[in-house]
């Protein structure tokens, strides 16, 4: 990685602005963590600022509240758990930049962590209002952006702040860029890539741009319908995209060309609505009943997409190959995902479901890297600078 990090910057005693990625899930009603993985993602970091006796100012952002307070969206509950985890108080600001903020931060010892407010309650933030940058950058010496997951945002607190500060990358955002970076720019061959979710139109820019780099391109999800139907495949009532059909035909031809070889279902789990408790069948891909979906691969893709994988060094999945969520549909992601936790080679995992997924079966820890990314990973991989990334200090 080209970018600085907080291994090359003094930071003892200084005031230092962290941006984390602390989105996590809550429960509507009792506000409590659903999963924590986003803040424990963030420790290393903060902990080493901690043992450099930094003074650490927290400004994250959760949910959408677009530039308004929105009381559910408060990052108290969140202060409380990174407290938890680390042991040590984290005092919540009530505002971002303002009284509350400005006294949380004054109060500030060496060592201490405090939290800003949401940082999308400021309707600048989103804007990257640079009044707004100026104040974030007031309150430190430093800024350490480790939210990978906002790095393709130009956001004030992503790439806004870095302008009035040192900027470098903490721990987490290192590693993103360092594993996303290499299968991108640098990977062992064999590469495979995995690639599923729901639509073609979000993907685009990934197939063809990871279509140079692979030796084998594995189609799932809701998309892989789209290409079944572009092969003249019929899919019955399977969500496709007409508007796709021709960027499908094309991305098979340019995979046929480059000798990539491409993995489509061969049979797939059908069901006669798309619901948690439908009635389903695992069928051969020609015989897709009308009034039917596709949801899921079936066991002979499973097999088949295993078999190519066998050998590969390098493998990125980015969307599950199936309604992941919904347990009667789950079973090809499944599959994919242990086959891969056993498998003998650097596997990043990217995408919210995806990710999700794994973290749910367990397996998280078996890959080389599971990204917090979601958004910024699929941008990454499309080979776009993302903003966060491209206003730190280049080494």
């Amino acid at each position: 990685m080209n970018k600085k990090t907080i291994r090359d910057i003094d930071v003892r005693e200084k005031r230092v602005l962290v941006r984390v990625d602390f989105n996590v899930p809550l429960d509507n009603e009792t506000r409590r963590i659903l999963d924590d993985t986003r803040i424990r993602a963030a420790l290393p970091t903060i902990n080493h600022l901690r043992q450099q006796d930094a003074r650490i100012v927290l400004v994250s952002h959760l949910g959408r509240p677009d530039g308004v307070v929105v009381e559910s969206a408060r990052l108290a509950p969140v202060a409380a758990r990174l407290a938890e985890l680390i042991g040590a108080p984290v005092p919540c600001a009530t505002d971002v930049v303002g009284a509350s903020a400005e006294a949380t931060v004054a109060a500030m010892q060496p060592g201490d962590v405090v939290m800003l407010e949401n940082a999308r309650f400021e309707p600048g933030e989103e804007q990257n209002d640079p009044a707004l940058a100026r104040k974030l950058a007031a309150f430190a010496d430093v800024y350490v952006n480790d939210a990978f997951g906002t790095a393709h945002r130009a956001h004030a607190s992503t790439a806004g702040v870095a302008v009035h500060l040192p900027a470098v990358a903490g721990f987490l955002m290192e590693k993103e860029i360092d594993y996303l970076g290499r299968v991108v720019g640098d990977p062992q061959p064999p590469v495979a890539a995995i690639i599923g979710g729901a639509k073609i139109s979000s993907k685009i820019a990934v197939l063809r741009h990871l279509l140079s780099k692979v030796s084998v391109l594995l189609i799932g999800g809701g998309m892989a319908s789209t290409f079944l139907k572009a092969r003249g495949i019929g899919v019955g009532s399977s969500l496709i995209e007409a508007d796709q059909l021709a960027t499908a035909q094309a991305i098979i031809a340019d995979a046929g060309r480059r000798g990539v070889q491409l993995g489509l279902p061969t049979d797939v789990v059908v069901a006669d609505r798309f619901a948690a408790d439908a009635a389903t069948k695992t069928i051969d891909i020609h015989n897709v009943p009308e009034g039917w979906m596709i949801l899921d691969i079936g066991p002979k893709t499973v097999a088949a997409y295993e078999s190519k994988l066998r050998g590969v060094k390098t493998v990125v999945w980015n969307g599950p190959l199936g309604v992941a969520e919904w347990e009667a549909f789950a079973q090809g992601s499944n599959a994919i995902a242990r086959f891969l936790a056993k498998l003998d080679a650097t596997v990043v995992i990217g995408g919210g479901e995806t990710v999700a997924m794994v973290t749910a079966l367990g397996l998280a820890g078996e890959y080389a890297h599971v990204s917090t990314g979601g958004g910024a990973s699929l941008e990454f991989l499309e080979g776009k600078e993302l903003p966060g990334v491209a206003a730190l200090m280049d080494r």
